[in-house]
Order: C-alpha cells, then structure tokens, then sequence
C-alpha cells in the first residue's frame, strides 16, 4: 500500500456517481425486469469514471462502484441460499426526531433508488459464493479501463463489504447461531477478497456495521452487546483475509452515509480499542463531518500499529457545500500531527458519493468539485509538511 513518501496522496472511499441511465437500470432490475443492457452499461461507466478522478487529482482511484447497485447489495447477485425480504430496524437518530423522520422519509421516498433498508433478502439456506468468475470478470473490467489510460493512479483499490454488514442487513433464517452465520458469510466473502488481492488491487473492506448498528441492531441494547459485536466480525475479517497480506487491505469504517442528526452514533473511543485489532495496513475514517471531525485525537491515545497508515476523510459526502483547500489542508495537517508521521497519512472522503444507486446527496457536478478541492488541500498541506 502506497505511502505519502514526498506529498499527501489523495484518495475517496469508493462509490462515485454513476450515470443517471445506469441508476435507472438498476432500479428497474431491483424491480423484478430484466435489464439486457445494464451490463454493458456498467463497463461504460468504469471506463468513463477513471479520468474523471485523474483529473481531479487523485491518487488513488478505484472503479467507482459503477457495476454495482449499492456497496453490499450487489452480492444478492454473487450468493446462494438467499430469497425472501424483510425490513431493517429504524435508526435511533430518526426515530427520536418525528419532524424530521416525516421530511427524511419524504425525500427519500421521492427519488428512484436502491433503498438500503426495504425488501432486503433473508438467508434461507446455505450462503456460499455462486461462482468466482463474478468478481473475476468486475476485476478484469476495471484492469482493462486502467490499461486504457496507463499510469492514471499511483495505486489502485477495489471494494467488498464486511461479513458483519450482510449479517446486520440479510437476516438469518437458517443458521442457528449469529457465530455460524458470521463464519459462513466470512467464507463466502474470502473469495472476493482474495480475487481483488490477486488482480493486484488494494482491497478495501466497507464495515460501516462496526459502527453504524449501535444505533440500528443494538440500539436497545446495552453498549457491551455491540462491542462483542464488533469484535466478533473483526475476527472474522481477520479469518477471511488470513491469505492476504495485511499491507494490501484498508478497513473502512463510518457511521452511515445519511444526512441525518447521528446524535447516537457510538464514539470511536467506544470501538477503536477493538477495531485496532483488524490485522490491516490502514484504516479508512471520517473526521469531515460535524459528529466525527475531532474524533482523529483517538489515535494519540490509541495510536496506529508501526506498519499502518490512516486514510482521513477530510471532505463531507453528504452536503453540495465544496470545501475550501485551506479547510481541507488544516485537516489534514490536524490528523498529521496526531499520527506523527506524514507519511502515514492519506487524505480521503467520510464516505462513498453514491453508496447505493439514487442515494447520493450530491450533485455529481459538485463531486468533482470537492475531490478537486481535496487534491488542492492535500497540495497546501503537503508544501507545510513536507519541507
């Protein structure tokens, strides 16, 4: 995994937006039509969303999940043993706010999406991977819009979610233990991790499950039942990437993509005692957004393991306000100070742009424009720290 050697590298959390004609087929497929193009559509758009990301600036790109309908959901497509639909839990955040719940619940109704939280799949049977040519053909496409445009990134990443985040979202109908869901889920997943390991990208793990269901599967339960929650996925992170080498794995870990009050999110002191034990080359976390942007002082407490890097989000996914360089470099330089080592940081995003298909809050227009100014940021810090 690339170090910020001679300047910050720059890099975001995953999903970009994707063109408004993909995002309908997407939604058409969710509802039962078949979508003859969506295929070749999808291609289309991971050719057309590496420059993109050149030309903002970053570093360290990806395929923007352009193939995908949601960062988790895709696997509805990969897995066996699922069918059904359930609905997830409310989130406490909501719950306690019925003014805002009501214009939450309006605006989100009013859009064509991927919802992350109505008729998910149960498992019914069996979870195994269906076939290993799925996320072999996702890597090959993304390899060949990279030789397309060569040396366009000083490293590029691809996405898989957490086995605790299927856990929390496709309900257990079969398996008599949350242990031996969480194990089966982990195998099935073994074989996306390791398939993007062996095409030669970095592999981010997207758990924001590791914080995000304090307030949606615990939220009535004491803090104790999450941690060992939490702690229980890590393990199985670790079991499933046990073939990986750590310094080709980042962990991602938020408290959910939503524009919502987040005044029960759980602190990161509460989970970050736990999550240092993901055996990974870097973490991926929010310090943009008004909840989380202090939380980087964990790491002076807590700091990162002598081989680890920290991917800091320093721009807000969720607001079409573009931040100023200057605000983006003194974040930057913040988060620098409490590692110890610029080297060892890289300047990111809070969360992906568009983590399910129609979610994105952000004109994509406007996305660009702060990844630009998340380069530019890096730039000013760069010229301080580095001197």
């Amino acid at each position: 995994m690339r170090r910020s050697t001679e300047r910050i590298l720059t890099t975001h959390t995953g999903s970009l937006p994707r063109p408004e004609a993909l995002t309908a087929m997407f939604v058409r497929r969710a509802r039962g039509e078949a979508v003859a193009e969506l295929a070749d559509a999808g291609r289309a758009a991971v050719r057309a969303v590496i420059p993109k990301q050149a030309e903002a600036g970053i570093d360290v790109g990806n395929n923007g999940e352009q193939q995908r309908d949601s960062f988790f959901l895709y696997l509805k497509e990969r897995l066996t043993g699922l069918g059904g639909a359930w609905q997830r839990p409310s989130r406490a955040d909501i719950d306690r706010y019925p003014a805002f719940k009501k214009r939450w619940l309006e605006q989100t109704s009013a859009v064509a999406r991927i919802s992350p939280n109505e008729g998910l799949p149960t498992a019914l049977g069996e979870v195994r991977y269906k076939d290993a040519a799925a996320i072999a053909e996702e890597c090959a496409d993304f390899a060949a819009a990279l030789a397309a445009s060569p040396g366009v990134f000083a490293e590029a990443f691809m996405t898989a979610p957490s086995p605790g985040m299927l856990a929390a979202t496709i309900k257990n109908l079969h398996y008599d233990s949350a242990a031996a869901y969480l194990r089966a889920l982990g195998e099935a997943l073994q074989v996306e991790y390791e398939a993007i390991v062996r095409a030669g990208f970095v592999l981010q793990i997207d758990a924001p499950d590791l914080a995000l269901e304090r307030h949606i599967s615990y939220k009535e339960k004491p803090l104790g039942d999450f941690l060992q929650f939490v702690e229980a996925v890590v393990g199985e992170i670790n079991r499933a990437v046990r073939n990986v080498p750590r310094d080709r794995v980042r962990l991602h870990v938020c408290w959910g993509n939503s524009e919502s009050p987040h005044d029960c999110d759980v602190p990161l002191a509460d989970i970050l005692p736990v999550l240092r034990q993901a055996n990974v080359g870097a973490f991926v976390l929010p310090f943009a957004g008004p909840r989380h942007a202090h939380e980087f002082r964990c790491f002076a407490r807590w700091p990162l393991a002598d081989d680890q890097l920290l991917v800091a989000g320093v721009i807000d996914p969720l607001t079409n306000i573009i931040e100023h360089p200057e605000v983006v470099a003194d974040r930057i330089e913040r988060v620098a100070a409490t590692v110890g080592d610029p080297t060892r940081v890289l300047a990111g995003t809070d969360c992906g742009f568009d983590t399910l298909a129609g979610w994105g809050r952000v004109a994509e227009d406007v996305v660009w424009a702060k990844l630009k100014t998340l380069c530019q940021g890096a730039d000013i810090a760069s010229a301080r720290l580095f001197r």
